[in-house]
């Protein structure tokens, strides 16, 4: 073997592998190249026109609830001094009339259980005196109890010469009729807010829907939107004063009935206390009844 020879064929052979493996670079040098075009795609997937409705709906964000431009609000910020007037006047009303509903609503219920506490105490006492000081200080039972006794001891002088029992049963009224005057306190403020109160708030919206129509004749606007608000926050008016008179007048029923349940207790307590008081004075001394 001659050493040239060898060197031409070893040469041509490393020519031969260059040239075979010069076409699979492109191939690897185009491999970097992939990842490009795949981190490219999930951009593609990302893009929001390639996305399925359903994660569309899932990320929309809560619509807010629009407030009412015709309310209380906007009838008070828009209101000349005429409607807050109105407004004021009618929560006023309101306020006195719940005052007054449930300050009598507790003063009966304390009248009711008064008059169960005299049932149970007074006429089983030995005495009417000993009978009236178990009953409550401020009691309508005992403040009777007090105005037959003291009628029994001051019959005499000119009152001497009219009968015991015509004098006794005047005395016992005029105080049952004193309780019940005590009784009637405040329902004239529920009868008055019932009755008025409606014409109250009928102002209102007659002065509401006057303003409305000067300012839409103003404005040469009479479309829908321009009418509806503010003809409708002149009817809130209306709505209020209904709202101020309805528990008044339910209420001013509803005392007037319990009234007449306590009453009835108080007139027959009254009449029986007069029977005693009689047997009493013809027993022993006005002194010791």
């Amino acid at each position: 073997m001659h050493f040239p020879s060898f060197l031409n064929r070893s040469a041509a052979g490393i020519v031969l592998c260059v040239l075979m493996a010069a076409p699979a670079l492109p191939a690897h040098a185009q491999a970097p190249a992939e990842p490009a075009s795949a981190s490219a795609s999930p951009s593609l997937a990302a893009s929001p026109a390639l996305q399925a409705p359903q994660a569309l709906t899932a990320i929309r964000p809560p619509v807010a609830a629009t407030s009412n431009p015709y309310g209380l609000r906007a009838l008070w910020e828009q209101g000349d001094w005429v409607a807050k007037t109105t407004l004021i006047i009618l929560a006023i009303m309101s306020l006195s009339s719940w005052y007054v509903l449930v300050a009598k609503l507790i003063a009966q219920t304390k009248m009711g259980g008064q008059g169960k506490a005299a049932n149970q105490s007074f006429w089983a006492a030995d005495t009417v005196r000993q009978g009236a000081d178990t009953l409550q200080k401020g009691s309508p039972y005992r403040f009777i109890a007090e105005s037959a006794l003291e009628a029994t001891r001051k019959h005499d002088g000119l009152i001497g010469q009219v009968d015991l029992n015509t004098w006794v049963t005047q005395s016992i009224e005029r105080a049952v009729a004193t309780v019940h005057s005590r009784t009637q306190e405040g329902l004239a403020v529920l009868a008055t807010v019932g009755s008025t109160a409606p014409f109250v708030g009928l102002f209102g919206t007659v002065w509401g829907i006057y303003n409305a129509l000067v300012k839409i004749g103003a404005s040469g606007q009479a479309s829908i939107d321009k009418v509806a608000g503010p003809v409708g926050e002149a009817l809130i008016m209306t709505a209020i004063g209904l709202a101020v008179a309805v528990p008044a007048v339910l209420g001013y029923n509803w005392l007037v009935r319990r009234n007449k349940v306590a009453m009835d207790t108080v007139r027959g307590f009254g009449s029986d206390l007069h029977t005693v008081l009689l047997a009493a004075r013809a027993q022993r001394p006005p002194e010791q009844a």
